[in-house]
């Protein structure tokens, strides 16, 4: 299908795709002025190059290769394309299987649970997809989430899914196959199927890159199925591989109308004609919008309760994406768009009112569906729906704001399947491509993801030299005499802090004598 867009000043409407993008409260100019003109054409080409498998992510010296998972042909090698038509196929055969009882828990019955064990881009993508294509009661399976490291967070999952876990379906996703969070959640289920007198390799499921950690263990626990993860593709652009594709489909969503709604908007944003392209037309909004430099701060507000997650897909694929202090050139450049969000309605009884009339430091992103997919829809007075009430609150909101002078742009779906949000993923995707190259930096690695891991890394060393000299010093000792008894260069503040949290959780053997803060006193517990 080869539509062309109608261009009605700053509305790009793809009638046929059920699809618009209305620019027309951004007041943003196009074409853009010299010299972004020209960087334009850069974007197209660094594109390209990218989608023919050009190094694109120089630092770590890897092709990204997010596109050609709804486009295997356009993969680079033989190879790749059939990793990827293996992979998908594999996934929807087992989510058959699963379905159909041929892939069946030890003790009989189906899998009528699913529990995902995942961070950042290995959760995000699946909960934002689960959330916005649930049939209820209607899944082939009932998702939960282990997405941190919470302790409280497991029970309270564990306590959800209860006596069902004997019928649950553990997916652990981790692309390294050594990222702690996730490592901590395998562990706490692992620990909650034994519990039970069950065989945890039984109940669970790998998504990883072959030869990881993880996938070690799920050879060696004879785990019921591994799934590939690939150096090419990041956790955030990684929704339409297996991360996001097995869950949906375990679930009983329609992943193949998403891989095809991403495709399409693949080739919507494949033009390369500025005017016409709607990815482009969005980066170009942000770079107008935040001068190039992220002075504003993006608010998401989708209008629907199926996509409320989407600030927080968003969150990560953008801020994560963009938010680099060096450029490719190696310049400190402290880039970035900051993102932040909730559902409408909801926010006009929360931050509307900062945002029409406190500091004008946003623009606001509206995401809508038209069809409100109601068979026998209900007048709550006359002639008048609860969908009208929805769509008149987004309208009244984007003007009240747009008479104040403060900037939005809106996305539009003709409704809320799983088409829609495939094009949805693909079009935040390339905008996020695009962007990156008008302001010359790398969007495809994260060194301050990886420098908080080592931090992290550090604490817990520092954890365990600081137990050991408080078994050392015997008396009750404060967290200042204690750094100084471990080294010049131990931070007290730091210490205190260990301390507190250790006296806190009274099994871990420390307590707390007397004293506050810094001169707060500690000891071994007797």
């Amino acid at each position: 299908m080869s539509q062309q867009p109608r261009i009605d000043g700053l509305v790009l409407s793809f009638e046929d795709d059920g699809f618009w993008l209305d620019l027309t409260e951004s007041r943003v100019a196009h074409p853009p002025p010299e010299p972004l003109a020209t960087r334009i054409d850069v974007a197209f080409e660094a594109m390209a190059a990218l989608e023919r498998g050009a190094i694109a992510n120089p630092d770590e010296n890897r092709m990204v290769g997010h596109y050609w998972l709804r486009a295997p042909k356009l993969a680079p090698s033989a190879e790749l394309r059939a990793s990827i038509d293996e992979t998908r196929e594999r996934v929807f055969a087992f989510a058959k299987d699963v379905h159909e009882g041929r892939v069946a828990p030890p003790k009989g019955g189906r899998f009528e649970k699913l529990l995902l064990v995942g961070i950042g881009g290995s959760a995000l993508g699946p909960q934002f997809v689960s959330n916005a294509l649930s049939k209820g009661p209607f899944d082939k399976v009932e998702p939960h989430f282990f997405d941190n490291t919470d302790p409280q967070g497991f029970s309270r999952v564990l306590a959800r899914i209860g006596d069902d876990i004997e019928r649950t379906l553990t997916v652990v996703v981790s692309k390294s196959g050594g990222t702690k969070e996730t490592r901590n959640g395998m562990l706490a289920a692992q620990r909650a199927y034994q519990a039970r007198g069950l065989d945890f390799g039984a109940h669970a499921v790998a998504v990883t890159q072959e030869g990881s950690e993880l996938d070690r263990v799920a050879v060696n626990e004879r785990w019921i199925a591994r799934f590939p993860m690939w150096d090419w593709v990041g956790g955030r652009t990684s929704e339409l591989s297996a991360v996001g594709l097995l869950p949906a489909a375990l679930q009983g969503l329609d992943a193949k109308a998403m891989l095809d709604g991403a495709a399409r908007m693949d080739e919507l944003t494949r033009v390369a004609d500025s005017a016409k392209n709607p990815a482009m037309r969005l980066a170009l909004a942000w770079h107008a919008l935040t001068n190039g430099r992220g002075e504003r701060d993006m608010v998401v507000l989708p209008y629907r309760d199926r996509i409320e997650l989407a600030s927080r897909y968003l969150q990560q694929l953008v801020m994560e994406s963009l938010g680099k202090e060096l450029d490719l050139d190696k310049k400190t450049v402290h880039q970035g768009i900051a993102v932040y969000g909730n559902k409408g309605s909801t926010d006009q009884h929360a931050y509307v009112q900062q945002l029409r009339d406190g500091v004008d430091n946003f623009f606001v992103t509206f995401i809508e569906a038209l069809d409100d997919e109601e068979p026998s829809p209900i007048e709550v007075e006359p002639g008048v729906t609860a969908g009208d009430y929805l769509f008149g609150f987004l309208e009244g909101t984007r003007r009240a704001l747009a008479t104040q002078g403060r900037r939005s742009l809106t996305i539009t779906v003709r409704r809320c399947d799983a088409r829609a949000i495939g094009m949805l993923v693909a079009l935040f995707e390339r905008a996020v491509g695009f962007y990156a190259t008008l302001v010359n930096i790398n969007a495809y690695h994260q060194p301050g993801v990886e420098a908080g891991k080592k931090a992290a890394a550090e604490l817990l060393a520092l954890q365990g030299r600081v137990l050991d000299a408080l078994r050392t010093a015997g008396a009750p000792i404060t967290p200042s005499a204690l750094a100084a008894s471990m080294s010049s260069a131990t931070d007290a503040a730091t210490v205190w802090r260990v301390l507190r949290r250790l006296a806190a959780n009274h099994q871990r053997g420390v307590e707390r004598v007397d004293g506050e803060g810094l001169d707060t006193r500690f000891r071994v517990k007797r």
